[in-house]
């Protein structure tokens, strides 16, 4: 590593630990279900950094309509700017802004951004992190992003303090790795609950695997589309078993609870 990296490196360290020690003034903004925001104590943090990861390219929808939900509760009614990488609509599809709409999201508030690649994403992200205007950016990229490193995530969260405006980063088909990220999560689809109507609410595995202040957890979650908010899954009543113990490292076992590392 040069010099001059190491230099950089430093002063960002040092710039976030100013942040973290103003940690009694973040706000939170609440999900709507009971236990994870307890574990959270009492919510998301605004103005940060978030990941969140899907196993592979078949639960990228699940993913995508959890952080959907996330930028729901986080911007309010601010606008949304939303920046995809190319080969996301390849391999997944395109966003459908009448989807999004369906999940509570006002397509007005919703700005989508096209990047060539994943480095051109990360730039155009940062970028649109600087505006104050903004309720937040979700920066979505496919695999293992290597511009997508530990510098990178500082310069996201610095950003984000700065403006306040939150950073939502979805990775699809990737492997977690060190970053500067408040909080991380891995979602699952989840069958929904047995219902009248021909369609059940929206419903997660969510497990929050990073939490910077606090526990970690994972729970049946389902999105209330016409509150804007996650419940409890009442078909679920009972917290999540932990994975068996000979798990990969790309699908790690975690109980209900447990301190984060």
């Amino acid at each position: 590593m040069t010099g001059a990296r190491m230099n950089t490196l430093a002063s960002l360290r040092g710039t976030i630990g100013r942040f973290e020690g103003e940690a009694g003034g973040l706000v939170r903004v609440a999900m709507g279900h009971t236990g994870a925001d307890a574990v959270l104590q009492g919510g998301l943090v605004r103005g940060a950094l978030h990941e969140v990861f899907a196993e592979g390219g078949r639960h990228g929808a699940a993913a995508a309509g959890f952080i959907a939900g996330l930028a729901h509760r986080l911007a309010g009614r601010r606008p949304l700017v939303w920046v995809r990488q190319d080969f996301m609509e390849r391999e997944s599809g395109a966003l459908s802004l009448s989807g999004l709409n369906e999940l509570g999201l006002d397509p007005r508030l919703l700005v989508t951004v096209r990047a060539a690649d994943a480095e051109t994403a990360l730039r155009a992200a940062s970028d649109a992190l600087a505006c104050d205007a903004l309720g937040a950016v979700v920066l979505d990229v496919w695999g293992e992003v290597r511009a997508l490193d530990l510098v990178a995530s500082r310069r996201l969260t610095l950003a984000a303090r700065a403006s306040n405006v939150t950073c939502l980063v979805l990775r699809t088909a990737a492997t977690p790795s060190p970053s500067t990220a408040e909080t991380r999560w891995v979602v699952r689809a989840a069958p929904s609950s047995p219902a009248t109507e021909a369609w059940g609410a929206p419903t997660l595995d969510a497990r929050l695997v990073r939490n910077r202040h606090g526990e970690t957890g994972q729970w049946i979650m389902e999105w209330k589309c016409d509150e804007g908010l996650f419940r409890e899954s009442a078909a679920h009543s009972q917290p999540v078993a932990a994975a068996p113990a000979d798990r990969s490292i790309e699908a790690p076992a975690f109980g209900a609870r447990r301190r984060a590392g």
